[in-house]
């Protein structure tokens, strides 16, 4: 079905992360398997609107979401207008396709009194591990960065002396982020824990595990997990969390919403202003405690 073409156009022309190019090769595979197993079909020109829909009621009764469900819409639908781009088929079965409404979730947070317990109340422990966790956890909260962004931080990224940070963000866009004093000061602790733990071992990332190497996905998260399980009790407790609860925090704040959006490195300001629902659900909240009518 012209997939390998495709995904090599995504890697080498619109140059998604690996993240993005797994999630589609995963979404085209599935379609594809569908089309054969229940339809015989193996060759695009015989996709229809029809076909596509089927896919769909069967990914719906599977239990997908549909926010889940309509990213594998998009998927196909980028898809299907790279071939009619490339002249492989006549017309897009994706036109008459609708997708299906998704109710908006607002993002997870963690409150700024739990954030503070945690960071000023918790002992992480003096040595290489404890310093190295609790910067990690600082690093998030303090800057929004990502997950990829954080385990991708080299020294030389790093810039003390006028206390900001170089990230390298999706679709290889780089943007510099400010640090504030205090956190400065922490970075220059683990620095020098980390020194003195790996004095023979070359390694140029920032952050190391507790071997030297290079960090991980399933390394960081569950660092993260494991300390904000100490003071909150939502459902999802990832790195993207805290990248939520900066965001989140600094609007409550009083951080214009453009400030936010360059700082989280968002291509559009539509992705930034989910974080303004956070908002007015705490003004709704604070509205019922206080007016006596409410």
């Amino acid at each position: 079905m012209y997939k390998d073409f495709f995904l090599k156009y995504l890697q080498f022309e619109k140059r998604v992360s690996q993240n993005t190019l797994r999630s589609y090769t995963n979404d085209l595979n599935q379609f594809i398997d569908f089309a054969k197993e229940n339809f015989q079909v193996e060759d695009y020109d015989f996709v229809d609107e029809k076909l596509v829909r089927e896919w769909i009621v069967s990914l719906m009764e599977r239990g997908f979401s549909s926010v889940t469900v309509n990213r594998k819409i998009s998927t196909l639908k980028t898809y299907f207008r790279f071939l009619l781009r490339e002249n492989r088929i006549l017309f897009n079965p994706m036109d008459k396709v609708i997708s299906p409404k998704v109710s908006k979730k607002l993002p997870s947070f963690v409150e700024e009194k739990q954030i503070n317990k945690l960071l000023d109340e918790f002992s992480f422990g003096e040595d290489y591990r404890g310093v190295r966790n609790k910067t990690i956890i600082e690093m998030f909260y303090n800057s929004g960065i990502r997950l990829s962004e954080l385990i991708g931080i080299l020294n030389s990224d790093m810039d003390l002396n006028n206390n900001s940070i170089k990230v390298l963000g999706k679709r290889n866009k780089e943007r510099i982020l400010p640090l504030n004093l205090e956190f400065v000061k922490k970075i220059k602790d683990y620095l020098v824990k980390r020194d003195a733990e790996f004095e023979n071992v070359d390694n140029n990332y920032f952050f190391l595990t507790d071997k030297g190497n290079k960090l991980y996905e399933k390394f960081v998260y569950n660092i993260v997990n494991k300390y904000l399980s100490l003071v909150t009790t939502i459902e999802k407790k990832s790195p993207h969390v805290l990248r939520h609860t900066f965001a989140t925090h600094m609007l409550n704040n009083g951080a214009d919403l453009n400030s936010i959006k360059e700082l989280l490195g968002h291509s559009s300001l539509a992705a930034t202003q989910i974080y303004t629902h956070n908002t007015f659900e705490k003004l709704k909240s604070i509205y019922k405690q206080a007016h006596p009518r409410a």
